[in-house]
């Protein structure tokens, strides 16, 4: 089988401003929130990906009235139930749209089928429907119980206003509860049975429930109020933030190399947890420039990168990038309380440890963490699997900043979140001879 690869060459790169894509996680979660809302809502800076592309195609598929032009979109709430009670759902790798979207048609309820491509039936959604026919969802596996497909039938309305959920695995389930439960006009209790991952992707989802007009009220993350007699209404335009994940690829450009880079689209300000990724740079030598809607980083000549032992689980995608950070230390660091990586779109801590090996890394992966020591001098001209996984892409391009070469095998798997990630990169170099260009392994 041929496989397209990208060969990046060693590169530098000169002081750069750029303007990031709509974040994956707010687009979704606004898509599903407008399409459910009483009034109609403009959209302005949505993410143009392949997540949010399925999530558009299957509330169209569900009868939600929308329409695009190049500035906006513009989409007609449903007054909290889809029109079309039966579809059959394709939603690729999204977990942003499977779980939500699983979570609110079990409760409206209906004839529906939810499926995706392969890694998407290997992440585990038991969790979520085993909190969700506590309150009456009817759920069938169509294959291998605890995974997708699904298959959803009308619920039974039952008696049951305490929900538990676990939350060791993915935050997502619980997102996916609290914004279907306002559904049900009934007030609810979720409580979390043992410690919630990811709490920052947690405060999204509250702070765009806010957005809507529904207020969640927690008790430290542990158990949190539903209200009832609610329903979901926008302010009537919204503005998605730039991604704060794909923003910490260029930050880490500006702490690897020293040179100034901006990346505009968030700021201090920003509801998404992975912001925090620019402070622990701060900690490890970045010079950090907060501004009105950009962060930039840079690094004195004169300081080193430090090395770290990190406790991630407040920023589990942007701590990939730390990987990459570790690298140029040329120290042992350490990412621990990670294990969510094994259930994304890859089991990222596989298949990290497996491809910095390949460079000549001395990496001891654990269930939950990576420890990682890079040699003086990497190996150069590696191809680097990519597992159908973006942010496997989009980390390793770093490689090139550490004066080494090397080949991206499938670049187009950005597509999922950023699809233009390796033009933009390419924007930062400051070698005029470096080529881009795209090879056949």
């Amino acid at each position: 089988m041929t496989i397209p690869s990208l060969y990046l060459p060693a590169t530098t790169i000169k002081p750069t401003h750029i303007t990031l894509p709509g974040s994956k996680s707010i687009s979704n979660r606004i898509l599903l929130l407008a399409a459910l809302s009483d009034n109609q809502t403009e959209i302005h800076s949505l993410l143009n990906s392949d997540d949010t592309a399925r999530m558009l195609e299957a509330l169209k598929t569900l009868g939600v009235n929308i329409q695009s032009t190049a500035e906006k979109l513009l989409i007609h709430g449903c007054h909290g139930q889809f029109p079309n009670h039966k579809a059959d759902l394709f939603l690729g790798n999204a977990g942003t749209a499977f779980r939500p979207l699983v979570a609110v048609l079990s409760v409206l309820g209906g004839h529906y089928r939810l499926h995706g491509v392969a890694r998407m039936h290997e992440r585990p959604i038991g969790d979520l429907v085993d909190a969700l026919r506590q309150i009456g969802a009817h759920i069938d596996y169509e294959q291998q119980a605890g995974f997708p497909p699904l298959l959803i039938h009308p619920r039974v309305n039952q008696d049951q206003h305490t929900i538990s959920v676990k939350g060791n695995v993915s935050s997502q389930f619980l997102t996916a509860l609290l914004m279907a439960l306002p559904l049900t006009q009934q007030e609810h209790v979720i409580e979390v049975t043992d410690t919630l991952i990811s709490k920052p992707y947690i405060e999204i989802t509250l702070k765009l429930m806010a957005q809507f007009g529904i207020q969640i009220l927690h008790e430290n993350f542990s158990r949190f109020f539903v209200p009832a007699c609610t329903s979901y209404h926008s302010s009537g335009s919204i503005h998605v933030e730039g991604d704060a994940s794909s923003a910490s690829y260029f930050l880490a450009a500006g702490l690897i190399t020293g040179i100034p880079v901006r990346v505009y689209g968030i700021d201090q300000h920003s509801i998404q947890g992975d912001v925090a990724f620019a402070r622990e740079l701060e900690k490890i030598g970045a010079n950090i420039t907060w501004g009105k809607h950009f962060i930039e980083v840079s690094r004195p000549a004169s300081q080193p990168i430090l090395s770290f032992d990190l406790d991630a689980n407040h920023i589990p995608d942007a701590a990939m990038t730390l990987v990459m950070i570790a690298l140029a230390t040329k120290q042992r660091c350490r990412l621990r309380n990670i294990g969510s990586w094994r259930v994304k779109e890859t089991d990222r801590l596989y298949a990290m440890a497996t491809e910095l090996r390949k460079l000549g890394v001395t990496v001891t992966e654990t269930a939950d963490s990576l420890s990682i020591e890079a040699p003086e001098k990497l190996n150069t001209d590696v191809h680097i699997h990519t597992y159908d996984d973006h942010r496997m892409a989009m980390c390793f391009s770093l490689v090139s900043l550490l004066n080494t070469a090397v080949y991206i095998d499938d670049p187009q798997c950005v597509n999922k979140t950023f699809p233009d990630y390796f033009q933009v990169f390419a924007s930062l170099s400051n070698n005029p001879e470096a080529t881009f260009a795209t090879t056949e392994l």
